[in-house]
C-alpha cells in the first residue's frame, strides 16, 4: 500500500517527535474539536480549532456530561481548561483539569469574523467536493 500523504512518517518515533515538537501554529490545528450535531449542519462543518470563549460540553472522562467555557487554550501541553471543572488540591486550593480537546464538543462557538470566514471556506470546499463526486457519478 502506498502513502497518501508523503510529508507525513509512518515511522511511530519520527511521528511522535513531529507531534511533541510542533511549533504553535501546528498545535492549533491538531487541537481540534468536533462540533455539535446543531452547529454541525448548521455551518455543514465538522471540527474546528478550539479557543478561548467557546462553549463546550465534555463527552469523555470521569467529567463526562459536563459543561462551560473554555478559559485558556493551553498549546504546550495540547489540553484546554473548562470553567468549575477543577480538582482540589490537598491544602485546599483548585487548580483546572486539563481536556484534550478531542474529547469536548463546541455547543456554541465565539464568533468574530476571521472565525466565520475559516468556517465559510471549509464549508465551501465541502459543498465543491460533493459536487464534484455527483458529477463523476
Amino acid at each position: 500500500m502506498t502513502k497518501i500523504n508523503t510529508s507525513l512518517h509512518s515511522s511511530r518515533r519520527k511521528s511522535r517527535k513531529a507531534h511533541f515538537q510542533a511549533p504553535s501554529s501546528v498545535r492549533r490545528v491538531i487541537m481540534s474539536a468536533p462540533l455539535s450535531k446543531e452547529l454541525r449542519d448548521k455551518h455543514n462543518v465538522r471540527s474546528i480549532p478550539i479557543r478561548k470563549d467557546d462553549e463546550i460540553t465534555i463527552v469523555r472522562g470521569t467529567n463526562k456530561g459536563r459543561t462551560g467555557k473554555v478559559t485558556s487554550v493551553y498549546r504546550l501541553k495540547y489540553v484546554i481548561h473548562v470553567e468549575r471543572v477543577v480538582r482540589e488540591k490537598s491544602d485546599g486550593q483548585s487548580v483546572p483539569l486539563g481536556i484534550h480537546p478531542s474529547k469536548v464538543q463546541i455547543t456554541k462557538l465565539k464568533g468574530d469574523k476571521d472565525r466565520d470566514n475559516i468556517l465559510e471556506r471549509i464549508s465551501k470546499g465541502r459543498t465543491e467536493k460533493a459536487e464534484r463526486s455527483k458529477a463523476q457519478e
